[in-house]
């Protein structure tokens, strides 16, 4: 950042000054001293306003988005930190096979709190950024908060790749899939030697935060 890389110059020129205004002080009139003063406080305060917003902007660079408030077995490790949310609408979608429902994969959509499209979801799981990088995740751990919808999961991020446009989602650690509604197979007596082959696509929605190395 550029104002960071100034405040060490700053805050040589202000010791500078400094020194010098040792040297004249008992040489020049009252007169130059006020001057030689008000410059130097002038610098002073450019070396304080400079050093502030310099920490402000590493803060802000730092903290990212708050993590969600998660049952334990699905928390992040410690070392990590929130650098993206999105909100998924779209759709779980099974299988039949004449006996059981089995999952095939997902597909939805993720929007950041602007209502604007930032990632495509689909199978692998694997989530792809507009610009076309991806992390494909690896279930750790799950949890039913709510027992009409999916669970929420941790994911381990099995594999990532920049995109032809960019690298949003490379440094990607964890994913987390929290607030889910909807999604669940249908019912059991749904999938009989009639139904085989059937294919349901049930809606669901869910928050998903993405996680990197803190200092990343």
């Amino acid at each position: 950042m550029k104002i960071i890389a100034l405040v060490p110059a700053l805050l040589a020129a202000a010791v500078r000054a400094t020194r010098k205004e040792e040297i004249v002080e008992t040489t020049e009139s009252s007169e130059h001293l006020t001057r030689r003063s008000i410059a130097f406080n002038r610098l002073l305060l450019a070396v304080i306003v400079a050093a502030a917003a310099a920490l402000s902007l590493m803060q802000v660079a730092q903290a990212g988005p708050p993590p969600p408030v998660v049952p334990d077995a699905i928390k992040v490790p410690d070392g990590n930190k929130v650098f993206l949310i999105g909100h998924a609408v779209g759709v779980q979608i099974y299988s039949c096979n004449g006996v059981v429902w089995s999952f095939v994969a997902p597909r939805a959509n993720l929007y950041n709190k602007h209502g604007k499209l930032i990632i495509t979801h689909f199978a692998g799981p694997t989530w792809e950024a507009k610009d076309g990088s991806t992390v494909v995740g690896r279930a750790e751990a799950s949890v039913t908060v709510d027992p009409t919808a999916i669970p929420w999961l941790r994911l381990a991020a099995a594999s990532t790749a920049a995109g032809p446009d960019g690298d949003r989602l490379i440094a990607t650690t964890y994913v987390q899939r929290i607030a889910t509604t909807g999604g669940l197979a249908p019912l059991a007596a749904e999938c009989n030697a009639t139904t085989a082959g059937t294919v349901a696509e049930v809606p669901y929605t869910a928050d998903y935060y993405f996680w990197k190395k803190t200092g990343a």
